[in-house]
Order: structure tokens, then sequence, then C-alpha cells
């Protein structure tokens, strides 16, 4: 028993620390954040934790069964990732592009409307995927569990509750931090908002960028 605890503990520890850079909290929560403008903050939880649920839903489907749907249609990893980081790039440039911010107009309660209901809109695509859940998860999620699909049954079961222990573990952070991100960049002021508005919008588009090209280079070396 204290064999299969250590084992447990020592796996939970391995999947948190192999979905942390991956999932990229702090640069995630920055870039959702344009997407909440508007929303108070009932609307904002709401849509939170929609997220998290949704990016929960991604991690355990491409724990249990990525493999099988991504065969069914005929689909690679950096297939996905080239898919994903061009949408992202799009996402990225037109936020760019947009001189103007949320805050600094008076908007109508059909404004808002309109707003909330673009926002549910996107929150599965893409704010749960892939910017909270990309290529990189499911990549990571598809090692973890191959390498728990090659063990015994009992194995097998102490692999899959770890990894799943470490998904809710970073979807719970994943709620923390897109909740609080506005807190932060209030503290920072009119001016820090506007400034960590526009380098979340580049940053979008560069992590677009990098997510496309690993795509491409890893076709390439196929």
């Amino acid at each position: 028993m204290s064999t299969y605890y250590n084992n447990f503990v020592h796996l939970v520890f391995i999947g948190i620390i192999a979905l942390f850079p991956v999932v990229n909290l702090v640069g995630s929560a920055f870039m959702v954040s344009p997407f909440f403008a508007n929303l108070d903050d009932k609307e904002k939880k709401n849509a939170v934790k929609k997220i998290t649920f949704y990016a929960f839903s991604i991690c355990t489907v491409a724990l249990f069964a990525g493999h099988w749907i991504l065969a069914l249609f005929g689909i690679s990893i950096p297939i996905v990732q080239l898919g994903g980081g061009i949408m992202i790039c799009k996402m990225g440039w037109e936020f760019i592009s947009d001189g103007n911010k949320p805050d600094d107009k008076q908007v109508t309660a059909k404004e808002a409307s309109d707003h909330h209901l673009s926002i549910e809109n996107k929150l599965f695509y893409p704010l749960s995927f892939p910017i909270t859940t990309g290529a990189g998860t499911i990549s990571v999620l598809f090692t973890l569990s191959a390498h728990s699909a090659r063990s015994d049954f009992n194995e097998y079961l102490i692999s899959t509750g770890a990894i799943l222990l470490a998904i809710v573990t970073m979807c719970f952070l994943v709620y923390l931090f897109y909740l609080n991100t506005k807190r932060i960049i209030h503290i920072l002021g009119e001016r820090g908002e506007m400034i960590i508005n526009r380098i979340s919008a580049f940053l979008i588009f560069c992590v677009g960028l990098q997510i496309a090209f690993s795509g491409i280079v890893t076709l390439l070396k196929k």
C-alpha cells in the first residue's frame, strides 16, 4: 500500500509539473482577460466556470479517448498545432489592430447584451481550446496516458487517478487565475491596463506563431 501511495503522489507531482508549462496559467490569463471586458462580476464568474469545465472536459477526453478521436478523423497532433496556431494568430492580430479600448466608451445595455452573447459563443472555442488547453496540453496527456496504458490494471488505476488529480489541480488554478486577472490589471492602473492588453495581444499572436511553427517543423521531419 505504501508503494502504491508513493507512486500515486509521485505521478500527481509529475502530472502537474508536465501540465504547468503547457497550460501557461499567467500567460493564458492575460490572453483571455480582454474577452471579459464589459462583463459584470457575476457574468465573468459564470464565464470562468464554463471555461474551467470545458478545459477539464477536454483534458479528460484527451486522457481517455484522444488517440481514438484523432485516429477516427485521420488527424495528427502537428495538424492540430498548425490549425490552432493559425486561429490564435488571427485572434491576436484582431486585438492588435483594434484601436478601441472597451473601457474608454459608454456601453449601452444592448451592446453589453450583444457582447455577452458574443463571449458565450467563444467560451469553448477559442478560450477553452486552444488558448487554455491546446495542442501542447493534449500532447502531454497523450504521453502520460500512453505510459499508464503499458502498466497492469492496478498500476493503470493509480496512474489514471493521479493524472486526473493533476488535471483537477490545474483546472482549479485556471479558475483562480482567470477570475482574478482583472484585479491585477486594475492595480497597474488605466495606463498599465492598456499596456497589458497590448502586450497580451502581441503574446497571443506570438504564441499562435510558435504553435503553428512547431506543427510545421514536426510535419517536415516526417
